[in-house]
């Protein structure tokens, strides 16, 4: 009698896009739809609703609805790795370790974005691998907010020989200075709560550009900067410089 194959446990992060269902690329929709368990982020924001994220699945992908488990996702310390956050981390991959030891052979991580770019699942990640032996941990790229402001706002994100640097505002507002000086386009993320500053150092810079907000959402908001009310924006914003171009391919 043959021995029944044993499925590898695999782990995967799934970018779901900035918010737009119809943003979410055909291989994420078909891992939410095949895993056992799909782990989505709770933040204090969202509590007892649906978080973007979640919103987003349950949109492209509404066969996964019962297989949903919401796990903590902390908004409450910008910078550093305090008691909350570590907590939140830690029951974030304790919801997939069990799901493993519960049966389950695939579990996905849907985060809105990209998994890559300022994603908790590198951290979830780490941490299921040291529990469970031999699992397998992949990601499924989507799309991020500045390639869908870029989109919307017909604004290139680079052209020819131009440069690309994406900051947090988190970091300083002398990080996002450095890189208004030694880089062609500049984006800015997280930058809400502190947009007055954040466009102080653009205009200082001798720069302009674009700030965008829920993109391909309903409310969708797309200002140039000069009309943006910095008291307004929520942390989520995204902040997008691009260069004066003034000819057709001048920057080849």
């Amino acid at each position: 009698m043959a021995t029944p194959a044993v499925s590898t446990p695999t782990l995967v992060g799934v970018g779901v896009g900035p918010g737009d269902p119809e943003l979410v690329t055909l291989k994420a929709a078909r891992i939410l739809a095949q895993a056992d368990v799909v782990l989505v982020p709770r933040t204090e924001t969202s509590g007892d609703d649906a978080g973007r994220a979640e919103q987003v699945v349950l949109a492209a992908c509404p066969a996964a609805a019962s297989r949903l488990r919401r796990v903590p996702f902390s908004m409450a310390q910008r910078a550093g790795v305090g008691t909350t956050r570590r907590k939140s981390w830690e029951a974030s991959a304790q919801a997939a370790v069990e799901a493993f030891r519960a049966g389950a052979a695939t579990v996905a991580f849907a985060t809105v974005g990209d998994p890559s770019v300022y994603s908790t699942f590198s951290y979830l990640a780490a941490h299921v691998q040291a529990v469970v032996p031999g699992v397998d941990v992949s990601v499924v790229p989507g799309i991020t907010a500045m390639q869908a402001l870029a989109a919307a706002s017909l604004t290139p994100l680079v052209e020819g020989r131009e440069s690309l640097t994406l900051v947090p505002v988190t970091d300083g507002l002398a990080t996002v200075s450095a890189a208004l000086a030694h880089s062609d386009t500049v984006v800015a993320y997280k930058g809400g709560r502190r947009l007055g500053d954040l466009l102080g150092v653009i205009r200082d810079a001798g720069r302009d550009g674009v700030l965008g907000v829920n993109i391909g959402l309903p409310g969708e908001t797309i200002l140039p900067l000069a009309e943006v009310d910095a008291e307004s924006a929520p942390y989520f914003s995204t902040v997008l410089v691009a260069p004066v171009r003034t000819e057709t391919g001048g920057r080849l």
